[in-house]
């Protein structure tokens, strides 16, 4: 019996509630796996993430979703394009148009094999061995390629996993933006290198117990409003956030004694995610105009908190005092201008998630290149060492020492997330342009930071970003908040604004 497109509706929204419901149940899994879990447990797990993975596509692409879809799509419910249940009809068409196309043994059959992996990856990294890890990645490769083919969306299989993270996003658009920013940006890290110049980033390697350092994020964490009482911060091999659904917001970092800056700023950067996570609106869980935008926009937010306010000077004279209260011997005598200079430092480093603001970007790049090869069957998955050597001395001019600081330094991919990496750069793009708005919306905003007072600029992005859900596309919402389309000239800006004066270029 056909049903009218207000019961088809409900039916639409109370299914992808429950799916939503099983997704973050295997997301307790997954944040368990990567903290707490022994590695003994790890093929129990996968089985248990693989039977919820199964569970949750078959109930998406059971055939009921394609005609309750079909039914709102021809009624008034979706006339406003912006409304909620317009919103909602056009993302989960699109993900239902994906998602029908992948078998269900193919989705059960990467769960399986990504969450075997992730113990897998963690010992080969320790142990700086990739042959170890080759085998395994090799597996998670045939099924990418097989999952990029069964979807078959754009020119590229490549282009088919970047939508999956970034809806409409391309392979062509993204070098067009890349590569006006490498073209920019290679040279004028080249003359802060040739410069000369270096800050004493030994500031940051004295002796910081891992005690104060938790204490030190956790302050930071509660004053740029990451609200502790819906979310806690515990420790992990590789940081990261994830979201449990209303209420229940997990962070991660990981501590060196002689390194502060490595958890100090993964708190802000895994802040950022999660107040992005805590400011969308409950009553939409489980439906898109309650989910974030795109990994793009979700990243643009990590980024600001991290980048745009966590090096800023302003953040530095509301934070050296409370970390000199902290770490007395170690912070003794330090001075503004010495921990400003120090937290941007700029210099070739091997590790992505440690490199500067300026050089991080041609790490992505680096990523972006060789994913595409690998996908595409033009790279071996036993040639990746060599490949990415090349590739690091051609963009950074040196070349890694090992593996472990080379191509096994990111858990990625491990666990399946080919497409993801050139996110991150897009969430710097985007955050250069959020970051310029909302200081010309706001006024003195340095000002602000520099008080502590770090809740006009969380309130500024509720309202125009958190709160809208996946109402807008990634492009559409930046020109909505900023006036214009994506653009590498407003980070090139904030780059040279601030590094310029410190390297004299």
């Amino acid at each position: 019996m056909a049903i009218g497109a207000e019961q088809a509706y409900a039916n639409l929204v109370e299914r992808s509630q429950r799916i939503a419901l099983l997704g973050s149940s295997a997301g307790v899994l997954h944040w368990d796996m990567e903290t707490y879990m022994p590695s003994g447990g790890a093929p129990h797990r996968a089985r248990q993430v693989s039977l919820i993975s199964g569970m949750t596509h078959e109930m998406f692409t059971a055939p009921e979703m394609g005609e309750w879809l079909s039914t709102v799509e021809r009624s008034p419910l979706v006339a406003d394009r912006e409304s909620d249940a317009a919103v909602n009809v056009r993302e989960l068409r699109r993900e239902y148009d994906r998602s029908v196309k992948v078998p269900k043994a193919l989705v059960e059959e990467l769960s399986r094999v990504t969450a075997l992996a992730h113990n897998v990856w963690r010992e080969a990294r320790r142990r700086s061995d990739f042959q170890a890890f080759q085998p395994t990645l090799e597996r998670i490769v045939e099924l990418k390629r097989e999952q990029a083919d069964a979807i078959g969306t754009g020119p590229t299989r490549y282009d088919a996993l970047l939508d999956g993270y970034e809806p409409g996003m391309t392979v062509a658009e993204m070098r067009r933006v890349f590569d006006a920013l490498t073209a920019e940006l290679s040279p004028f890290v080249e003359r802060i290198v040739a410069s000369g110049r270096t800050p004493d980033r030994t500031i940051l390697r004295r002796d910081y117990p891992a005690e104060g350092q938790a204490v030190l994020g956790r302050i930071v964490a509660e004053n740029i409003g990451f609200d502790l009482t819906s979310g806690r911060i515990d420790t992990s091999a590789h940081p990261f956030t994830i979201s449990f659904g209303p209420g229940d917001t997990r962070l991660t970092t990981r501590y060196a004694v002689h390194d502060v800056g490595s958890s100090l700023f993964s708190v802000l950067h895994e802040g950022g995610h999660g107040m992005y996570d805590q400011g969308l609106e409950p009553e939409h869980y489980g439906t898109p105009r309650g989910e974030p935008v795109s990994l793009g926009i979700h990243e643009s937010q990590s980024r600001m908190w991290e980048n745009f306010v966590g090096r800023s000077r302003s953040f530095w004279e509301y934070a050296l005092p409370i970390a000199r209260g902290i770490f007395p011997g170690a912070l003794s005598g330090v001075s503004m201008d010495a921990i400003y200079w120090a937290v941007n430092d700029v210099r070739p480093s091997f590790i992505r998630v440690e490199a500067d603001e300026a050089t991080y970007n041609l790490h992505v790049l680096l990523r972006f290149d060789l994913e595409q090869r690998i996908i595409g069957g033009d790279l071996a998955t036993t040639d990746i060492p060599a490949a990415w050597n090349e590739r690091f001395a051609q963009l950074l001019h040196t070349t890694p020492p090992d593996d472990a600081r080379g191509c096994l330094q990111d858990v990625h991919w491990s666990g399946g997330s080919f497409g993801y990496f050139p996110t991150y750069t897009l969430g710097n793009l985007y955050a250069a342009q959020f970051f310029a708005q909302a200081q010309q919306d706001l006024g003195d905003l340095d000002g602000m930071l520099r008080r502590g007072q770090f809740r006009p600029l969380l309130d500024w992005l509720r309202e125009k970003i958190h709160r809208q859900g996946m109402r807008y596309r990634a492009g559409d919402l930046v020109r909505r908040v900023t006036g214009r389309p994506l653009d590498h000239r407003p980070l090139m800006e904030h780059l040279r604004t601030k590094l310029s004066p410190l390297y004299g270029v």
